[in-house]
């Protein structure tokens, strides 16, 4: 039987014990990784295949563990029932944070994976083992949101070796009841780069563009539209060309709300007269020759 392309890559798979978001981080010299390896659904569970990756993984993972099965027997049905087991790799971890890594014999070194509390490391065709220790201690050292530790223990393992092959392709997964766009879905944060020299860092500017757009702004960061905090809203709007007086007024506050939402800054509008720091700084970025 022919077997298809391999995953070579590397990937966490983690639950946050505080929020309960279940995410997968991977990167890999290999095109949009992020359409392949990472699956996960809200407080079910999160899944990474790689290696000569099983796609179907996934959702079989899924839906065992909406029947009740756990990990382990999961685990164990998996290797049983797969007649090509010695090719894959791949991390699993439920909504409990129970985890599971598994390489097949067959998979091209180096080769390996380790877990912790509520996280599966994994990679295939490494630099070396240092890869993965680096992934799992950067992960559980790191502070702060899920996404934020996936994305520093994935920054961490590129820079210790990664792939062997070179850099291709990232994503970022985050998935939490009612928090994709809208309340719509449970994407919460579902990011890729598909073809880049350099993905992870680019990455990382992925995830700050998600966290200005769609984030609510942080009571302490709004801030009166007066003084100096006025001059500059009113210079910007003009410079974008608005037509708006010396004082802000409707006029204005209609103009910045337009502005506002042509930059996809909608979730960071306030009531009238008050403006999120982050929306007037971003406006003078993009404002700046």
């Amino acid at each position: 039987m022919a077997h298809p392309r391999r995953v070579s890559t590397f990937s966490l798979v983690a639950r946050d014990p505080e929020t309960g978001d279940l995410g997968v981080a991977t990167a890999s010299k290999f095109l949009a990784v992020g359409a392949v390896v990472p699956y996960a659904v809200a407080d079910v569970g999160a899944v990474a295949t790689q290696s000569y990756a099983n796609t179907g993984l996934g959702p079989r993972v899924i839906a065992a563990l909406r029947a009740g099965m756990p990990l382990d027997l999961i685990d164990q049905g998996l290797r049983s029932t797969d007649e090509q087991i010695a090719l894959r790799q791949y991390g699993l971890v439920d909504a409990a944070g129970a985890a599971v890594t598994f390489t097949g014999a067959e998979c091209h070194p180096w080769a390996g994976g380790s877990i912790g509390p509520g996280y599966a490391a994994q990679g295939n065709l490494l630099t070396g083992p240092e890869v993965v220790e680096v992934l799992s201690e950067t992960f559980e050292t790191a502070r702060g949101p899920l996404a934020e530790r996936l994305l520093l223990a994935l920054e961490a393992a590129d820079a210790a070796g990664g792939d062997s092959r070179g850099r291709q392709s990232a994503a970022l997964l985050v998935v939490r009841a009612a928090g994709g766009y809208g309340g719509l879905s449970d994407r919460y944060i579902d990011l890729r780069v598909d073809d880049d020299p350099d993905p992870v860092p680019r990455l990382r500017q992925l995830l700050a563009l998600q966290r200005l757009y769609f984030e609510k702004p942080a009571e302490g960061d709004v801030v009166p539209i007066e003084g100096e905090v006025e001059e500059r809203l009113l210079a910007l709007l003009r410079a974008a060309g608005f037509e708006v007086g010396t004082r802000w007024d409707e006029t204005a506050e209609h103009a910045l709300r337009a502005l506002a939402g042509v930059e996809n800054l909608e979730e960071r509008l306030c009531e009238p007269g008050r403006v999120d720091r982050a929306v007037l700084e971003h406006l003078e970025r993009l404002g700046r020759p």
